[in-house]
């Protein structure tokens, strides 16, 4: 995954608001899974696409949204925290 995120992956971080305001990637972007249908489009064009959240759960449901909407190029990362210790 570590070449993924130093090939510009685009990282999206599936959790909250309140969540994300805790302590987040600070590459990535929220989109809360809740909201992803409604953001598709963020998606267009990105080569890589990393989802991840706090445990891994929501973020296997980010993924499963994507795939089913066309997004085949789309990786579960699991928890932030991975995401966080692969970058610093």
């Amino acid at each position: 995954m570590k070449d993924l995120i130093e090939k510009g992956a685009f990282l999206v971080d599936v959790r909250t608001p309140e969540e994300f305001a805790q302590g987040h990637v600070n590459a990535s972007v929220n989109i809360p899974l809740d909201e992803l249908p409604n953001h598709l489009s963020a998606f267009d064009g990105k080569e890589n696409i990393i989802v991840f959240c706090r445990s891994g759960a929501r973020s296997g449901m980010a993924k499963s949204i994507l795939n089913q909407a066309g997004y085949q190029n789309v990786v579960n990362g699991g928890p932030w925290t991975d995401i966080k210790a692969l970058i610093d």
